[in-house]
């Protein structure tokens, strides 16, 4: 093999070095310089994108911070107004309970009224019925016809005693 013959190594030497200080020359010269250029045009995009990564972090964290206190606004505004209607709702509660109460207080004398005027309707229709029990009783017990008048006030007196005995 040529290349392995001492006697033409110094002329691959000589082409070696002179193809490898050309090529030397032409990645120094042109090749290196697109690859900084490159390279710087990448720094300066990513140094750009985090850049604009900031501030859109920013603006999304000063968003965040108004959403948050618009939503605590919100929150304290609706319970202010669920206070509101809870407070006029028992108002209104209250009031129509006092109308009840005074239409069933009112309803209740009223009943009381009617059952004492129909007792005392009762006992005067019971005292005449008495009486006349009265006078039918002793003249089959005794064979005496009692006077009506006198048996109507013996009746009046015990039953007018009943009834104020049952008032106490």
């Amino acid at each position: 093999m040529p290349q392995l013959d001492p006697t033409v190594w110094p002329t691959q030497l000589f082409w070696l070095t002179l193809t490898f200080v050309a090529l030397y020359l032409i990645v120094w010269r042109v090749a290196l310089p697109r690859i900084s250029e490159v390279l710087e045009a990448r720094q300066r995009k990513l140094d750009d994108d985090l850049k604009k990564a900031t501030a859109l972090k920013e603006e999304a964290e000063a968003i965040l911070a108004e959403y948050e206190k618009m939503r605590a606004d919100a929150q304290a505004s609706a319970h202010q107004e669920l206070q509101a209607t809870h407070d006029a709702l028992k108002e209104e509660a209250e009031r129509e309970t006092e109308a009840l109460a005074a239409k069933l207080s009112a309803q209740t004398e009223e009943a009381e009224a009617r059952i004492a005027a129909a007792k005392s309707a009762a006992l005067a229709s019971l005292e005449g019925t008495v009486s006349e029990v009265v006078v039918a009783a002793t003249e089959k017990l005794i064979g005496v016809k009692a006077g009506g008048q006198e048996v109507a006030r013996v009746v009046g007196d015990v039953m007018g005693s009943q009834v104020k005995g049952e008032g106490r």
